[in-house]
């Protein structure tokens, strides 16, 4: 019971540190997306460390002197938590390719993107000033500095995902 209470607050300190991470002013659902999708990764390999009585990650429950079935249900634990977090962040999943064009333009594949947005793409990664921009500015602050007519659907697209990010956000 000691090591159940021990893992809880263990536990409970990492998703206090997400949650913190979530709260943040002026972020973007594509950067709050990053930080879940770390999360996840972090939950699968505490999952695989603790099954292998690693108890890295858990400083609190390291103190401990945790069996194998205990290390066997903690493991679980994660791995539904890891479950949950997929679940519950589905539509952040459906979008992500979108998050990633609107993040990284300069390296996106310009064949996987949406039919409209390929040419404006091409001129984009062609275009060494505006790589510098991007590498330079704030992203919105970018899209808002790009020629209205060369990048039309490019700015839209990116207008458009200012719009549910800021919707997800609230």
């Amino acid at each position: 019971m000691a090591c159940d209470f021990v893992f809880a607050v263990d536990i409970l300190q990492k998703l206090s540190e997400l949650n913190t991470k979530l709260q943040r002013k002026s972020v973007f659902a594509h950067e709050l997306y990053v930080e879940v999708k770390a999360f996840q990764l972090k939950l699968k390999l505490s999952a695989k460390q603790l099954k292998e009585q690693n108890f890295v990650q858990f400083p609190l429950l390291k103190t401990r002197a945790v069996t194998q079935a205990l290390s066997d249900k903690y493991s679980s634990h994660l791995m539904a938590l890891k479950e949950e977090f997929i679940r519950r962040f589905a539509d952040f999943k459906a979008i992500q390719g979108q998050f990633d064009l609107l993040s990284s333009p300069f390296i996106c594949d310009v064949e996987t993107a949406a039919e409209e947005l390929q040419v404006d793409l091409i001129d984009l990664q062609a275009d060494n000033s505006s790589k510098s921009l991007f590498e330079n500015k704030p992203l919105v602050e970018f899209y808002a500095s790009l020629h209205p007519k060369k990048f039309k659907n490019l700015k839209n697209f990116a207008r458009k995902m200012f719009v549910i990010c800021f919707d997800l956000h609230m």
